[in-house]
């Protein structure tokens, strides 16, 4: 869970390489998210022991909606606590970026982050959101362009895990750098999150930056009422992927027929977000794709979904990831509390 938005993939837009400053939405590059594609990654997901569901599904219109309130919430500290960070320290960070930067955001959002790091940044020459919620890109887009009129916005259609193409903005920036808040990277195993920061570094080319949000190690339980809400926000948002497979895929959930678990677990280091079944049960996919015969998946009472890790890390554990993708730790902030960190970092020249 983490407050850099993955919505429903639906692209639909059409393609174009730029935006034109006007006052009409930027036109959005597409590339990816077909049903096919999601299905494939779905169905080997629910095949694993345990059946995992990728954490994408989270955010389709009222997933987004139901994770605003999430941030909301007294327990869930990350999304403040970065935030903090980032209005005593954003112009240090826009300093270390420096000026005349291609701005690259993967699973950008619509908050208060983006808009805080292009206030303080000096003469940015693109705006690149990648996100694979057409629509709510286009838009968000279009607020960051009546905001900053002189930018060229380029938003892309895409699932950022994956390769997307990065258009060309008309003036030549000095450096690409990457902006990657609200701890995303830990919703990836360390391997794939090693080849994502990879994958940023031959993005951003050499000379590149990335900034980053990283949720650290604390007390278990702090981590767990995080994930637990007494007030049951997180575990609606978690039920309500289910929907959104029932709607996407033709599944058959009943959402109430599972059991929010958020636990945190110490030998892994993360807290594993888990759908429990309540009782023994069949669930059938049709996903409407030719040639797709129905897919079955029983579930007896207890057996439990995966729907989400969350990866802690200590400051030292994490800069060994990023060093084995490609970059080296140049500035980091935390918080006084240290239960977060946003890290400047760069590849060499």
């Amino acid at each position: 869970m983490s407050d850099a938005s993955c919505p429903s993939p639906s692209p639909s837009t059409s393609p174009s390489p730029s935006a034109e400053a006007s006052s009409s939405p930027p036109s959005v590059m597409v590339s990816g998210g077909e049903t096919e594609e999601l299905w494939k990654e779905v169905r080997q997901g629910l095949q694993r022991s345990p059946p995992t569901l990728p954490p994408k599904l989270f955010y389709d219109a009222r997933g987004a909606r139901l994770f605003e309130e999430i941030m909301r919430l007294e327990a869930y500290y990350p999304t403040r606590t970065e935030i903090e960070i980032l209005r005593q320290h954003v112009d240090q960070m826009a300093e270390r970026a420096g000026p005349d930067v291609l701005l690259l955001e993967p699973g950008s959002g619509s908050g208060e982050k983006t808009r805080l790091l292009l206030s303080a940044l000096e003469s940015p020459v693109a705006y690149v959101p990648v996100d694979v919620a057409s629509v709510q890109l286009a838009t968000f887009a279009q607020e960051v362009r009546r905001d900053h009129p002189s930018l060229e916005v380029l938003p892309v259609v895409a699932d950022y895990t994956r390769s997307f193409p990065v258009p060309r903005p008309r003036r030549e920036p000095r450096r690409s750098v990457a902006f990657f808040p609200g701890s995303t990277v830990g919703n990836l195993e360390p391997p794939a999150a090693r080849a994502f920061l990879a994958h940023l570094a031959e993005e951003t080319g050499p000379g590149g930056g990335l900034l980053i949000g990283v949720d650290l190690v604390k007390d278990p339980s702090m981590l767990e009422a995080a994930y637990n809400d007494p007030e049951g926000v997180t575990a609606e948002f978690n039920r309500n992927m289910l929907r959104h497979l029932n709607r996407i895929l033709g599944a058959d959930f009943d959402p109430a027929a599972f059991e929010h678990h958020a636990p945190w677990l110490e030998a892994e280091g993360r807290i594993e977000m888990r759908l429990v079944s309540r009782r023994d049960q069949r669930i059938t996919f049709r996903p409407g794709l030719e040639d797709e015969p129905p897919f079955h998946l029983d579930l007896p009472r207890g057996r439990f979904l995966v729907t989400e890790h969350s990866n802690k890390y200590t400051l030292q554990g994490f800069r060994r990831l990023t060093e084995a993708a490609g970059w080296r730790t140049v500035e980091t902030w935390t918080d006084p509390n240290e239960w977060f960190a946003v890290q400047f970092l760069e590849r060499d020249p």
